[in-house]
């Protein structure tokens, strides 16, 4: 790589990987060290086809999604996530309890499998349409709506509490929340 590609792929990295981070994340099921590792390894891809790449964003984007894809295909056991419990009292009532709307949807994620957490992830929080979600996940429009209607069903049980939030309310939202999947009984 010459050092004016390696410039613009310093600069990228220091633009958009908290970004790119969150999404791996999410795609990881809120374990951060694993979204780390999982941006670092698509990190390392782009950089190797640096000055081939037109839009790097979303290069190492579709690596992340695939990445992921090839996580769940290996059949590793999964790992629980442990999550403490917040406190008992907020020091700050207004950041409480975005915190603990987050909290409560890392945890419903994170009991999810990691398909039905890909799906939801690229559906709602990249908001892709669901033909894109399809040719990325290579499945069918089909598959992509069963798979996030089944994913929806099991986040309202596993978290029935998210169903009584009132989304107009700016106390229990901000527009830096965990995920913006909207959950009704």
């Amino acid at each position: 790589m010459d050092a004016e590609a390696q410039d613009s792929f310093r600069e990228f990295v220091e633009n958009r990987s908290s970004a790119l981070l969150r999404t791996a994340v999410l795609l990881s099921g809120g374990d951060r060290h694993a979204g780390e590792d999982l941006l670092q390894s698509a990190l390392m891809k782009a950089a190797d086809r640096w000055h081939r790449i037109d839009e790097p964003e979303a290069y190492v984007r579709q690596i992340l999604y695939r990445q992921q894809i090839s996580r769940w295909r290996l059949k590793w056991r999964r790992r629980e996530l442990s999550v403490a419990e917040p406190p008992e009292a907020a020091a700050d009532p207004d950041g409480a309890a975005a915190a603990e709307l987050r909290l409560l949807m890392r945890g419903a994620l994170a009991r999810l499998t990691a398909r039905q957490r890909t799906v939801l992830v690229l559906r709602y929080f990249e908001d892709l349409p669901e033909a894109d979600v399809a040719r990325i996940l290579g499945c069918t429009v089909g598959t992509v709506r069963s798979t996030t209607h089944r994913s929806l069903a099991r986040l309202r049980s596993l978290a029935p509490e998210l169903g009584a939030l009132d989304p107009a309310d700016p106390g229990t939202r901000s527009s830096r929340d965990f995920s913006p999947v909207e959950v009704r009984p």
